[in-house]
């Protein structure tokens, strides 16, 4: 076979960047000015407002100023920001993504407030939403003015959501809703939950005011993750909604799973921001501790546990970049998204422990955030699909076969 010669009008070859070891396969060349200016907004929003104090706050088991927090979240535009309309951003796929390494690179509870309101409660608005509905509470919510939560996950049903007890009858043209959720991020400040729950005709989603009579939801305390983050139990005692409450386009359990592969794309990004931040926070430590009269970073077992970090975290970014791209492409598979999960969180918080190990007795201090990140890994590990059910995904699509029951 004959290869044809190049015109020659063809532009010359380009010369290779330096190398980057923040960088090291020129992933940012994949990314526009546009994906690179988002992505440049909440680093510096993270670093100006988190940072400085994140660690503070996790010790202490708080995330104050929440409210404060999501109305600048909001003036960023991080807020649904994946969707169109409404005050929303409709930014790319991509670019939500990068806004969740950036914010999970600070906090997973960062990202996880973002993730439950755009992923979770906006995106279940915008997709099976009235229009009523949706000028109702999406404007609010971009903003930050109003923050959502969402609730499928109970006390006795995590995985097998099919199995939930929440229950909702008609009484004449009302709803009354009884039941509990559990594990619910936002709960307790939140202004509207969209709560799902079993009804006679199957499984429906619920807009539920926070301030109606018989709702409420404590806090969840003694958390040793995720400690930044508020998590709440919801308690649905005979809470009665008009007809309208109900979100007029899900039926059955199709709506809140597509609510949770959506917010599992943001958590394929996210992970790699833990991850990112804790083969850094090795990268330059390897450089400047000494041990046996030299900086550990030239010791040959210390070297092999950063290429092996540095190949796992890009590997785990290129990942992200190409689900993102299927996504704006509208060819997004649920079952590419639990690739992304399963890989992704697993390959991070793997990346947290080696990186701990090259820190020594420092990485468990809380002056360093390697141990706060793998601490917080441990419940995104667990959230939006543990690894044996996204295991079984993937074991189902390969085989044809279901191990699930």
């Amino acid at each position: 076979m004959s290869v044809p010669s190049s015109p020659s009008s063809s532009p010359a070859p380009r010369k290779p960047s330096p190398f980057d070891p923040h960088d090291p396969l020129g992933i940012d060349d994949l990314l526009s000015p546009e994906d690179l200016a988002v992505r440049a907004t909440v680093r510096q929003w993270a670093a100006d407002r988190v940072l400085p104090h994140i660690a503070d706050w996790y010790e202490r088991g708080e995330l104050p100023g929440i409210r404060e927090l999501a109305r600048e979240l909001g003036s960023i535009g991080a807020l649904g920001m994946q969707l169109s309309g409404y005050g929303c951003a409709g930014a790319s796929a991509v670019q939500y993504g990068l806004a969740c390494l950036e914010l999970e690179a600070a906090d997973s509870g960062i990202r996880s407030l973002v993730s439950v309101q755009g992923s979770l409660a906006m995106y279940a608005i915008h997709r099976f939403g009235s229009e009523e509905q949706k000028q109702r509470w999406l404007p609010g919510m971009a903003a930050g003015e109003i923050i959502g939560c969402f609730g499928l996950t109970e006390p006795d049903h995590g995985s097998d959501p099919a199995g939930m007890r929440t229950y909702a009858k008609r009484d004449g043209g009302d709803w009354v809703l009884t039941g509990r959720k559990m594990w619910i991020t936002n709960g307790s400040v939140a202004g509207v939950a969209v709560v799902w729950a079993r009804t006679d005709d199957g499984i429906r989603g619920f807009l539920v005011p926070t301030d109606r009579p018989g709702f409420s939801a404590p806090e969840i305390r003694h958390k040793w993750s995720l400690r930044a983050s508020v998590t709440s139990e919801l308690v649905l005692d005979e809470v009665r909604l008009p007809a309208d409450a109900v979100l007029p386009e899900a039926a059955g359990l199709r709506g809140p799973l597509s609510c949770l592969s959506h917010a599992r794309y943001g958590i394929v990004w996210g992970s790699m921001g833990a991850a990112r931040t804790s083969f850094e926070a090795a990268l330059d430590y390897a450089r400047t501790r000494e041990q046996f009269g030299r900086p550990i970073g030239g010791f040959q077992l210390t070297q092999a546990k950063l290429a092996d970090m540095a190949v796992e975290l890009h590997k785990g970014i290129l990942l992200a970049h190409h689900l993102g791209l299927r996504m704006d492409a509208g060819a997004l598979r649920p079952e590419q998204v639990s690739f992304g999960k399963l890989n992704n969180v697993r390959e991070a918080i793997d990346i947290c422990r080696t990186a701990r190990t090259i820190l020594g007795a420092n990485g468990i201090s809380l002056e360093y955030p390697v141990m706060r990140h793998a601490t917080n890994l441990e419940s995104v590990l667990t959230y939006e699909g543990t690894v044996e059910m996204h295991q079984l995904v993937l074991g189902k699509a390969l085989t044809g076969l279901d191990a699930f029951r």
